[in-house]
């Protein structure tokens, strides 16, 4: 391995939707990777509200715009021997390209660490892109790059609505857009080429799976894929306004492995060297699939995916950067597997977007393929139900889970359900409670049936819940011990067993039972943990202990888990 004694990493810039806060965890884990190797590292990124820019992080921060006029004078200044362009998002890459294509980096002797610009070409330029998976024979979505109104014209005419139109080199989907119809078109085509000088016109698989792998590879072409995801949306929402589920739940056996094994084969042949996030569009009735787009660079989800496995994806790609291979990396999280070492889950990862549309005037709310959601949060419990409603409680929009939330106006379910907006998943809690079937509900949102059911079985346990109203009246003329010996009745104590198992708040079950109207709002969730503590229903301290023990990279999230 060559000597490299300093090195500029490309931060993700200011702070606006779709770049900077969700990059700045990867750009901190590559600065302890380099400071662990003892290279000076250099920082740009004009975003001072980060982790990486605090003092300690890196040697040398500049808090200048990511722009290429303002990295070369930084590069003359500096003379770094290496240059980091995949750990700031789309904003580094697209002016890690530039530089490049100037000569800058030529001029200045800067090695690119990690994938090499031209493979980050391949995967940026829509065209080259589909000529490059062509060559091995992977599907992608038909489609035609187009620099002109009149070539997009061109184009739709020929695949037949609807379709997709995508910006090429643009952050968080800006500048795309589904059209069913030639005014569509043309409104959507003016919109993308004021982002973009080439879009790219695809055939609309709306309403297929969205998958995603995160996938890294070593200089020697060793591979693994660290984590899968599964948007809980149908294709057609952008992957940012999702809720994603790691790993996937849907899949068949045969569909995991046969995506996993394309996602090996695209990335050796692209030639990337780190990680990479390659996202898939997959037929619900078929094993039929699109490869949507590759990311050559830490993305969000990489984010999610190394918080979800305890993988240290930024922290292994920056190393492989610097010449290293997978077999000689240990995992700085758990401290005794190695960076060769696939992570396996038997608990499940929830994802989910907070929006601050209300903050807004005039703002719509309709989500679809360019970014609006500002942040979000992940949960993680043992199943799908208890991740989501953990979730749901976290997002700061005042509600408690999926179910037993204060009551939303929704005008028109059946239009709400068809065209989504940030409050989807009320809408269909909503549709749930008011009778709404899970196949009216799949035929109007695309939504997998797998995740409709489970949906539905929160809300069959809050129906069991409420049929048990009579427990706060009781519990005031009974005699402790007759009401504890109540409580462990069979029937009551396991309802309430399922009610914790699946997610629901102690606050949850107060309101379901009807506890808010006889008492205060935090009195009433006391209660059901008085109860609950009246029937043992809390987990053992050795219980945790042993969770912990098997898995260390997720200690403190057990333990909050079971406070």
């Amino acid at each position: 391995m060559e000597e490299i004694k300093k090195v500029l990493l490309l931060g993700s810039g200011a702070l606006k939707i779709g770049q900077a806060g969700e990059f700045d965890y990867s750009g901190a884990q590559a600065l302890k990777a380099l400071k662990e190797e003892g290279i000076h590292s250099v920082l740009i990124n004009p975003n001072i509200a980060t982790v990486q820019t605090s003092q300690g992080i890196a040697d040398t921060v500049y808090f200048q715009p990511v722009k290429p006029d303002f990295v070369e004078r930084i590069i003359e200044k500096e003379r770094p021997d290496g240059i980091l362009l995949s750990f700031g998002g789309q904003t580094a890459l697209n002016c890690g390209v530039e530089l490049y294509q100037r000569g800058v980096l030529e001029k200045y002797g800067v090695k690119v660490l990690g994938t090499p610009v031209q493979a980050i070409i391949d995967t940026e330029d829509r065209d080259l892109f589909v000529k490059r998976l062509d060559e091995i024979g992977v599907k992608t979505i038909k489609s035609e790059a187009c620099s002109t109104i009149e070539e997009v014209r061109a184009a739709a005419s020929e695949l037949g609505f609807p379709v997709i139109l995508r910006a090429a080199y643009a952050l968080g989907g800006l500048g795309s857009g589904f059209c069913d119809n030639q005014e569509e078109l043309e409104a959507q085509a003016e919109e993308a080429f004021s982002f973009s000088p080439q879009v790219l016109v695809e055939k609309s698989l709306r309403g297929w799976k969205e998958i995603e792998y995160e996938v890294v590879r070593d200089q020697y072409d060793n591979c693994i894929t660290v984590c899968n995801m599964e948007n809980f949306d149908p294709l057609g929402i952008h992957t940012g306004e999702s809720i994603v589920v790691a790993p996937s739940q849907t899949l068949s056996n045969a569909e995991y492995h046969k995506l996993r094994a394309l996602a090996i084969k695209i990335i050796r042949h692209i030639g990337i060297v780190g990680e990479c996030n390659v996202q898939y569009a997959l037929d619900p009735l078929s094993e039929d699939y699109r490869v949507i787009e590759v990311n050559a660079r830490l993305s969000r989800s990489s984010a999610l995916a190394s918080k979800a496995t305890g993988y240290p994806l930024a922290f292994v790609a920056a190393k492989l950067g610097l010449g290293y291979g997978l077999f000689e990396l240990k995992n700085s999280v758990t401290k005794t597997t190695s960076a060769f070492f696939e992570p396996a889950l038997d608990y499940v990862v929830c994802k989910i977007p907070r929006w601050d549309l209300t903050k807004f005037q005039g703002v719509n709310h309709q989500l679809g393929s360019s970014m609006k959601s500002v942040g979000e949060v992940m949960a993680i419990g043992r199943t799908f139900e208890e991740a989501l409603q953990k979730g749901l409680r976290m997002i700061g929009q005042g509600m408690h889970g999926f179910v037993e939330n204060h009551e939303i106006k929704i005008p028109d379910i059946k239009k709400s359900l068809h065209e989504p907006t940030d409050m989807r998943i009320f809408v269909v809690s909503k549709a749930l409670k008011i009778g709404y079937s899970i196949e009216q509900i799949h035929q109007l949102t695309k939504i997998d049936r797998w995740f409709l059911q489970k949906l539905k079985h929160i809300v069959d346990i809050d129906l069991q819940l409420k049929e048990y109203t009579h427990l706060s009246e009781i519990s005031e003329f009974m005699e402790p011990s007759e009401f504890k010996e109540y409580l462990q009745s069979p029937e009551v104590a396991s309802l309430l067993h399922a009610a914790k198992v699946y997610g629901f708040s102690d606050f949850q079950i107060a309101r379901a039972i009807g506890l808010e109207h006889r008492m205060k709002m935090e009195q009433a969730g006391l209660t059901v943990r008085k109860w609950r503590k009246m029937l043992g229903l809390v987990p053992t301290v050795n219980q945790i202990d042993t969770l912990a023990a098997e898995y260390p990279a997720q200690t403190n999230y057990l333990y909050l888990s079971y406070l």
